[in-house]
C-alpha cells in the first residue's frame, strides 16, 4: 500500500486515525501494530512471516542481550550472533540471486538462481531490529519485554516501507509514552500534505521525463538530452524520497511520534562529505554509529581509518542494492570522501563557493548515473555523452522538445530542491514580529496564506494521485 494511494489516503488512513484517537489510550499501541501489519501485508501478505521473523528474532536476543550484560565476553558473542542472522535473513531474500549468478560467471558453474522475491523494505526493518538489540546492550534504550511494543517500533507503518531509519534510542520512551496533540497534529498533517505534493508533481514527473531518456541508447542521444534525463533523476529520486521522509515524519507526529528529520537540502552542498551529512541522514547516522565507529572511526593509523572508510562505504553501496552498479556507487563516493578528506577538502576551501557547489553537484549527478543505470557498459556510454564524447553534438530535437515541454517543471523543482520556501517564510516572520503593533494582522494575514498554500498542495495532489498511473516509489526496492 503506498501512501500515495486512494486506498491510503481515502481508506486506511482515516479509519486509523479515527480509531486510534476513540479507542482507550492503553489499547492505541496495539492498534496501530495491527494497523501497521495490516499495510504490510496488503501487497502480499507472506512477506509479513518474514517481518515477523525478523522481530522474533530481535526480541530474544535483546532478552538475552539483557540478561548478560554484565558478561562482556558473552554479551560481545550475541551481539555477533544477532548480526550474523540478521544479515543471514537479510542476504537469503535480497542477494542470493546475485552471489549465486556471480559464482556461475565465475566459476562457469551451472547453480540454479534462486527465485526469491525480495519483500518490499527488508534492509530497512532489517536495521532497525539491528538498531534494537544495539541499543539495548549500550544501555541507550530500555529493554521492551512487551513484545507487542517492539513489534510496534519494528513495524510502525508510517516509517516501516522506505524509512527513515528510526533508531530505537531515538523513539525508545516514545513507544510507552507519548504525547498526541492538536499542535502535532496539524504540523503532521501539513508535513504530510508537502511530502505528497513532493511524490506527486514534482517526483513522479521528473521521473516520467528520466525513464524516457534511460530508455534511449546513449550512442545516439545527444549531450544536452543526456543532462535533461540525469537532472530530472536527480529531482525525482530526491523528491520521491524526501517527499516519502515527509510523509512519515508527519504521520508519525499526528499518533505522536517524533522522528529525526532524513533530508536537509543535500542539493546546496559544497562538498561530497556536506552531501551526505544532508542526505538520507538516518543511514548515513546509522552507519557512522554502528560500523564505522565500531570499527575504529577516526582512530588509529591512517590506513586504519581508510580502511574504515572503505568499509563503510562498500556497504552503503551493497545496503542499496544487489548490483555492481550499487556497489560501484557507494565505492566512487566513498573515493570521494577519502579524497577530501587527504587533501581535497583543504583545496575546495581555498576556492570560491560557486566553485564548491559545481564540484559537489558535479560528483553527485555523475553519481546517480550508476545509480540509476543497470550496467557498467550503459552507465559509461551516458556519462561519455554527458561530456560530449559519442560524436553526436551538443543538442538535437528531442532535447529541444524536453526542453520546451518539461523545462518549467524542472526549473519548478530545482526551486524546490533549495531552500527558497524556507528563506521566504522566515524572512515573512521576522517582519512580522517586528512589525510591532500590527504583528496580530499581519501574523492573521500570513496564517492564512499559509492554509490556503497547503490547500492548493493537497487538491493538486489529491488530483494527481487519482488521475495518475505512473506512481513507483524507488527506495520501496531497498
Amino acid at each position: 500500500m503506498l501512501f500515495s494511494s486512494t486506498v491510503f489516503l481515502f481508506l486506511f488512513l482515516p479509519i486509523v486515525l479515527l480509531g486510534y484517537f476513540i479507542i482507550p489510550r492503553k489499547l492505541r499501541n496495539i492498534w496501530l501494530l495491527g494497523a501497521s501489519l495490516l499495510f504490510y501485508a496488503w501487497g502480499e501478505p507472506k512477506f509479513v512471516l518474514i517481518m515477523l521473523l525478523s522481530i522474533v528474532l530481535n526480541y530474544f536476543f535483546a532478552l538475552i542481550v539483557n540478561s548478560n550484560k554484565n558478561k562482556k565476553t558473552t554479551v560481545k558473542w550475541i551481539i555477533a550472533a544477532m548480526v550474523t542472522a540478521n544479515l543471514a535473513l537479510l542476504g537469503i531474500f535480497k542477494y542470493a540471486a546475485f552471489v549465486v549468478t556471480n559464482i556461475n560467471s565465475i566459476f562457469h558453474s551451472s547453480l540454479d538462481v534462486p527465485d526469491i522475491p525480495l519483500p518490499w523494505g527488508i534492509s530497512f526493518f532489517t536495521f532497525h531490529g539491528m538498531s534494537y538489540v544495539i541499543d539495548v546492550y549500550r544501555k541507550d534504550g530500555a529493554l521492551q519485554r512487551n513484545p507487542l511494543n517492539m513489534a510496534l517500533y519494528i513495524s510502525l507503518f508510517p516509517q516501516l516501507i522506505a524509512g527513515p531509519i528510526v533508531r530505537y534510542q531515538t523513539v525508545a520512551k516514545q513507544i510507552t509514552v507519548r504525547e498526541e496533540t492538536l499542535e502535532k497534529f496539524a504540523y503532521g498533517t501539513k508535513r504530510f500534505i508537502i511530502g505528497l505534493g513532493k511524490k506527486m508533481f514534482l517526483a513522479n514527473n521528473c521521473g516520467w521525463v528520466a525513464d524516457h531518456v534511460f530508455a534511449m541508447d546513449p550512442d545516439h542521444m545527444s549531450t544536452g538530452m543526456a543532462w535533461i534525463g540525469i537532472i530530472a533523476y536527480s529531482l525525482q529520486i530526491y523528491f520521491d524520497f524526501s517527499g516519502y521522509s515527509d510523509m512519515a515524519i508527519g504521520l508519525g507526529r499526528m499518533f505522536g511520534f517524533h522522528f529525526l528529520e532524513n533530508f536537509n537540502y543535500p542539493y546546496i552542498s559544497r562538498s561530497v562529505a556536506e552531501f551526505w551529512r544532508r542526505w538520507h541522514i538516518s543511514l548515513g547516522s546509522w552507519f557512522k554509529d554502528y560500523l564505522y565507529i565500531p570499527l575504529g572511526g577516526n582512530r588509529g593509523t591512517t590506513f586504519q581509518v581508510y580502511r574504515n572508510l572503505f568499509i563503510v562505504w562498500l556497504a552503503t553501496g551493497i545496503w542499496h542494492g544487489a548490483s555492481w552498479t550499487f556497489i560501484a556507487w557507494g565505492l566512487y563516493y566513498g573515493a570521494f570522501i577519502m579524497l577530501e578528506k587527504a587533501f581535497l577538502g583543504k583545496w575546495l576551501a581555498a576556492v570560491p563557493v560557486f566553485i564548491q557547489h559545481v564540484y559537489a553537484l558535479l560528483v553527485v549527478v555523475v553519481g546517480w548515473v550508476f545509480f540509476r543505470a543497470e550496467t557498467f557498459t550503459y552507465a559509461a556510454d551516458y556519462i561519455k555523452t554527458m561530456f560530449g564524447f559519442n560524436g553526436i553534438g551538443f543538442w538535437d530535437r528531442n532535447a529541444a522538445y524536453y526542453f520546451s515541454e518539461y523545462g518549467i517543471l524542472i526549473l519548478l523543482a530545482i526551486i524546490g530542491a533549495a531552500p527558497v520556501l524556507k528563506a521566504i517564510n522566515g524572512k515573512t516572520i521576522g517582519k512580522i514580529q517586528s512589525a510591532g503593533t500590527n504583528t496580530g494582522v499581519a501574523a492573521a494575514a500570513w496564517s492564512s496564506t499559509q492554509t490556503a498554500y497547503y490547500m492548493i498542495v493537497l487538491l493538486i495532489a489529491i488530483f494527481s494521485v487519482v488521475s495518475s498511473s505512473f506512481n513507483p516509489f524507488i527506495y520501496f526496492q531497498f
